[in-house]
């Protein structure tokens, strides 16, 4: 099983982007260079989980349902560069938006992974 510290605090640094994205939705302004920095190092952390679960899926550990496992990992890793894509193209406060749900997507999914490795539905 993952380490449930890593788990953590993926989900409290995307926590964290999501309360930082919700000052330029509320001032009406586009996400800043700091939120972009921000789904980054939330990414970093995220291919660090994936890296680490596929690790011991290599190793022969499987969770209860595996496929649905391996597309809540796709998706995890997947989402904030969709995210960052999409904001970047919409240079207004839905970007912002856009980071925000992201964001707030991240701890969920993390919640799930956990959850199938552990063997709970």
């Amino acid at each position: 099983m993952p380490p449930r510290s890593l788990g953590t605090a993926v989900a409290v640094a995307g926590l964290l982007l999501a309360a930082w994205s919700l000052v330029p939705v509320i001032r009406n302004r586009p996400p800043g260079r700091s939120h972009f920095i921000g789904l980054i190092l939330v990414q970093a952390l995220v291919v660090a989980e994936t890296l680490v679960a596929v690790g011991h899926l290599a190793g022969g550990a499987h969770p209860r349902e595996y496929v649905t496992f391996i597309g809540y990992l796709v998706a995890l890793f997947i989402l904030l560069p969709l995210a960052m894509l999409l904001a970047r193209l919409e240079p207004t406060r839905w970007g912002a938006v856009i980071v925000l749900i992201a964001a707030l997507v991240v701890p969920v999914l993390v919640l799930r992974v956990n959850q199938l490795w552990s063997g709970g539905a």
